[in-house]
């Protein structure tokens, strides 16, 4: 398990302790610290807190699954945050449970995703999930490229700056705009980026 928190680290380890068929073969306090373990162990499950502070857990999830690819990734956060779940879920988490399920929650959920190989669990809002259903179906619609100018229109870009950004000719970027628009139901570029936000798709610019 990785937590910068040490209480939560011991109340997890004794919770799974004491269950016959888990073993808790180490834990670290930083995404950083816990690739090593996780490369020496080779653990089944990895439970990884995704709001340590300093660390991008996306960036961390990428470097347990490559020193690890076995490793199933079960994400606990103190925020069902719909956005980042969505991309944990792309990056390949197998979970994703809020801090304030229950330790029969936590062992239920390692055991669902050891059990089957293709299980995700989720334990978040309805709100997340629904967020994270009208994001599949707008990421399903729009082209990798057209996902990357919205993000840069989210930034307040011009279309002479997402050209150069890209290195795409500013008619280019205007036709996948129009295409974006029509997509989305927008009218305007504000609204487009709304709409992408409000769906998930793409996050705040920050």
């Amino acid at each position: 398990m990785i937590d910068d928190h040490a209480l939560l680290r011991e109340v997890l380890r004794e919770a799974l302790e004491v269950e016959p068929d888990m073993v808790v073969v180490g834990d670290a306090a930083s995404g950083a610290s816990g690739i090593v373990p996780c490369q020496s162990e080779q653990p089944d499950v990895v439970l990884l807190d995704a709001d340590i502070r300093g660390e991008s857990v996306t960036e961390t999830v990428h470097a347990i699954r490559t020193v690890s690819p076995m490793a199933r990734v079960l994400i606990i956060s103190m925020v069902d945050d719909p956005v980042l779940l969505r991309q944990l879920l792309d990056c390949g988490v197998r979970g994703y449970l809020i801090k304030s399920v229950s330790r029969t929650d936590v062992v239920s959920s390692i055991r669902a995703v050891c059990a089957d190989d293709s299980r995700i669990v989720l334990h978040v809002s309805a709100e997340a999930l629904s967020h994270i259903a009208a994001a599949a179906n707008c990421s399903e619609t729009l082209t990798k490229r057209e996902l990357e100018i919205l993000t840069l229109v989210s930034k307040a870009m011009s279309n002479r700056q997402i050209s150069r950004r890209l290195a795409i000719a500013e008619g280019t970027v205007k036709r996948h705009l129009g295409t974006i628009f029509s997509k989305l139901g927008a009218r305007t570029r504000l609204d487009a980026v709304s709409k992408a936000i409000a769906s998930g798709i793409i996050r705040p610019a920050g």
